[in-house]
């Protein structure tokens, strides 16, 4: 067998083996730049999730505590290199920035210049070694490492703190002792500096040298940091003054590989462990944004295993259908060889020779196009070979198989099914079944993409395309009787020929292509609407303003606010002791949280602000009146309260009790504390008076456009009236408030980590199902083609008009694309339902499971998608009638 005989074969039918080439091709593409992307996508994430941390979090810390006679300041700066070489392969590997500091406590510092403003300030001293680079001097200069030794302590500070205590270059001060033993230590303030990047990590060492640490109360000091020479501080150590060191390091994206998160966490919560009770202790925190991101790309890389196991078995059916298409276009040339002497496995030699000549190429040039995607690569080249093997085998098995002699019609009887092919069929879908039960009795296998898990979507798919396939056609000929008794033929012979489904196997593949795309519409609507919910338990409105305690009034004054339509106050307080009666007698359970909500109030701001927040009847209808308080409680408060025996008990608010009995359980309450199962909501409305009635913490607005600094500003302005308005004032500077919008959260919840992944799988998922179902229902049409052409050809003979004709084609191929069309989309509602609890994605809706429902959007989706799907085989068939010739078919008498 001559390569030019093959190039010929092949170039005779360019059609079939293109087709053969680009699924190959595409394949190829798949397997080797899917997982380019996908790790792309995941070390953007990481790093955006990284970013988002604070610097603490993301920082490894050695300290020790302040010592007296410490060692060169100069010398420990070697300990940087040394504890970064301890460390574990991917822990070194992934430090991105380090710094090295000495620093003695904060101790009494004054001077004249201090004097005048009153001020009561502590200074703390610190050596930075490579600080130049990382500040601006706008006046004076930089401690001088070579001052002399009896010369005061050369100090710089932060321009805009020095500003603000009126110090400047030039100002004298005393540093009191470290004990009565010593002199107070004379500084002179020789700079003042401004950080080029106020972001840079240099400056995140605590207290902040940029920072004022305020007076916590009245009688405390201010703290500031001022830096100064190693050698300066060399001598601060020798005069017995305590000096501690640090030496952080932070850990970069770009050195984490994001396959090995979890040994990279391991191995900082081993350096934790090992420098207990050392003098170098480990503080760190960066174990859990580590732990949280390796989590949710661990879910994401499983939805996308699954995803990806359902779109390359439609494209492993599409090349089978090809094959097989392609071999009962050659029928005519298999029948010949074997009319003249040649063997069994001639032909099969022959399909071979052209595969290898069109597979192989085609494979590597998908897998060089893929190679070119950005992102590193997924180790997937055995599974390339493997699978442009098995492509090169479909055309020799398709040979093998498919009957290549002279065929009789098959849509003259009904056809039944072998019972090879029955047990075949009930074999697959027992399978499934077993493998559904397996995988929701075991669970997933951890640390690895579960081949079950892999597999259950594409047999559940299968099995039931299998079912419904072999159920439909009894509806299909219930309709031909009825359409028997009606005057026309177009209906008749059209379900009676739908009611053979001589092509229905290859619709199998289209039900495969449907359910990947539904599975992944619907697991992306559940996201979201759980995303929603988890939004709206937070903020049931459009705002959410929280506080200290603010003044009654400042309800009002937010809703004179421009777009504020609704505001209502809240009370929180956590910790709370529950009690047995008036006089406080503990109850012996666990702390709990209260929170206080107008019922009506909150009720009339979730509906203003468009959210559905179902408030519960005794909180919307309680009113005042004698006996306890009808109270939403937790079910972990609720089942405490009913082993104790409780039927009602007191809890604290703003320092009044409260008695309160159950009357409602409530899983997740709106506003409830984060990451809490215990608390108590009780109805603001029905409080009993008291002389002193409790004032709100917290505010909850609805409105168009809010403006979040107005927010704020209403918000702090409430809580200064509150202090400064009663009879005796607080002194204490309040904090500010806290706003947090409704979108705020909503955008955190959908935004960063490894949600890029998530959107990734799904837009990929939908699209490629998609597009995949339409190609497969152009293989389904073009399988039974030249058998629709012999009879609409034989009928436009008799005189069916082009109109029956079409009507005709439409008849016959709807019910086979409809039952296609909506068994993938039932497989794909159905398989969020089994697989969502296996698949991790509360790690993507802030520990929240996916709420999997039914969608209501879907059946439009599913009825546009079978219009267009009938419409594209429409299309195909009238194409490939024109083509073919319906006079040259008739005369041929052949069947594709």
């Amino acid at each position: 067998m001559s390569i030019g005989a093959v190039i010929r074969r092949v170039r005779a039918h360019s059609g079939q083996f293109l087709l053969l080439a680009a699924l190959t091709l595409v394949i190829a593409l798949l397997v080797g730049g899917v997982p380019r992307v996908v790790n792309r996508l995941a070390d953007q994430g990481l790093r955006e999730h990284l970013a988002a941390e604070p610097g603490a979090r993301r920082d490894l810390t050695y300290a020790t505590r302040p010592g007296v006679g410490a060692p060169p300041v100069s010398s420990e700066a070697a300990e940087l290199d040394a504890l970064q070489q301890r460390m574990p392969a991917d822990v070194r590997a992934a430090v991105a920035q380090r710094w090295y500091a000495a620093q003695t406590p904060e101790d009494r510092v004054t001077g004249p210049d201090l004097a005048r403003g009153n001020y009561l300030v502590h200074l703390g001293l610190r050596a930075m070694p490579g600080v130049e680079a990382a500040g601006t001097v706008v006046e004076g200069r930089w401690p001088d490492e070579a001052a002399a030794a009896d010369a005061p302590v050369q100090v710089a500070l932060a321009a805009d703190i020095a500003g603000r205590f009126g110090l400047r270059v030039g100002s004298r001060l005393l540093l009191a002792p470290p004990d009565e033993e010593h002199p107070p230590t004379p500084l002179t303030v020789v700079g003042l500096f401004r950080p080029v990047d106020p972001a840079d990590g240099s400056w995140d060492t605590l207290p902040s040298v940029l920072e004022v640490a305020e007076p916590e109360g009245d009688g405390q000091p201010f703290i500031l940091v001022g830096l100064v020479s190693v050698a300066a501080l060399d001598r601060q150590a020798v005069e017995d003054r305590p000096v501690s060191f640090t030496w952080r390091y932070r850990l970069g994206a770009d050195g984490i590989d994001v396959r090995r998160i979890d040994q990279l966490v391991d191995g900082v919560q081993g350096l934790a462990r090992a420098s207990t009770g050392t003098d170098k202790e480990l503080t760190q925190g960066v174990d859990v944004p580590l732990r949280e991101f390796g989590r949710a790309v661990t879910s994401a890389r499983t939805l996308l295993a699954v995803i990806g196991a359902g779109v390359l078995a439609t494209l492993a059916g599409l090349v089978v259908l090809a094959a097989a298409l392609t071999v009962r276009r050659r029928r005519t040339e298999f029948v010949l060889i074997r009319a003249r002497g040649g063997g069994v496995t001639t032909g099969v030699r022959r399909s071979l020779a052209e595969s290898l000549l069109v597979v192989p190429p085609a494979a590597g040039l998908g897998w060089l196009l893929g190679g070119l995607l950005p992102g590193a690569p997924g180790g997937t080249g055995p599974l390339a070979v493997g699978a442009t093997a098995l492509v090169t085998l479909a055309l020799p098995v398709a040979t093998l198989v498919v009957p290549s002699g002279v065929v009789g019609r098959r849509d003259l009887g009904r056809l039944r099914p072998s019972a090879r092919r029955a047990t075949t069929e009930a074999a697959l879908v027992l399978l499934a079944g077993l493998a559904v039960v397996l995988l929701r009795r075991r669970g997933l296998t951890p640390g690895a993409v579960d081949p079950l898990l892999v597999s259950v979507p594409a047999l559940v798919a299968v099995a039931a395309s299998v079912l419904a396939l072999r159920l439909y056609p009894w509806p299909v000929r219930l309709a031909g009787r009825l359409a028997a008794r009606t005057r026309g033929s177009v209906a008749f012979l059209g379900t009676a020929r739908a009611g053979r489904a001589a092509a229905a196997t290859p619709l199998v593949v289209v039900v495969l292509a449907v359910a990947t795309a539904a599975f992944c519409a619907v697991i992306a609507t559940g996201i979201e609407a759980t995303r929603d919910d988890v939004a709206t338990r937070a903020v049931p409105a459009d705002a959410l303003i929280r506080g200290d305690r603010l003044a009654p009034d400042t309800g009002p004054a937010l809703e004179r606010l421009p777009g504020v339509r609704a505001a209502t106050g809240l009370a929180d307080e956590s910790a709370q002791r529950l009690a047995t009666d008036a006089d406080g007698t503990d109850a012996r359970l666990r702390d709990t949280s209260v929170l206080l909500v107008d019922g009506p109030g909150l009720a009339r701001t979730a509906r203003a602000a468009g959210r559905d927040v179902p408030v519960p009847g005794p909180l919307r209808d309680a009113r005042p009146g004698a006996g306890p308080l009808p109270a939403v409680v937790s079910p972990a408060v609720a089942a405490d309260l009913a082993d104790a025996g409780l039927r009602s008990a007191f809890i604290t608010v703003q320092g009044q009790r409260y008695e309160f009995t159950p009357v409602d359980t409530v899983v997740d309450f709106p506003l409830a504390r984060p990451n809490t199962t215990r608390y108590v909501v009780l109805p603001w409305q029905a409080l009993p008076r008291r002389d002193s009635p409790p004032v709100p913490t917290g505010f909850l607005v609805a409105g168009d456009r809010l403006d979040a600094g107005a927010l704020r500003q209403a918000g702090d302005e409430g809580q200064h009236r509150y202090q400064t308005g009663g009879a005796v004032t607080g002194r204490e500077r309040p904090r500010g408030v806290a706003v947090e919008t409704w979108s705020q959260t909503r955008l955190r919840l959908g935004g960063g980590g490894a949600n890029g992944l998530l959107a990734f799988g799904f837009t990929a998922g939908a699209v490629a199902g998609g597009v995949l179902a339409l190609l497969a229902i152009a293989f389904t049409v073009l399988a039974g083609a030249r058998a629709r052409g012999e009879v609409l050809s034989r009928l436009r003979t008799l005189g069916l008009s082009r109109r029956q004709w079409r009507g005709l084609q439409l008849v016959e191929l709807a019910p086979l694309v409809g039952v296609s069309v909506l068994t993938g989309a039932l497989v794909g509602v159905l398989l969020p339902v089994l697989l969502t609890p296996l698949l991790g994605l509360a790690a993507f809706t802030s520990g929240t499971p996916v709420r999997v429902g039914f969608a209501p959007g879907l059946v439009a989706a599913t009825v546009g998608l079978g219009a267009v799907a009938l419409g594209f085989a429409m299309a195909v068939e009238a194409l490939n009638n024109r083509r073919m010739r319906l006079g040259e078919v008739l005369r041929l008498g052949e069947e594709s």
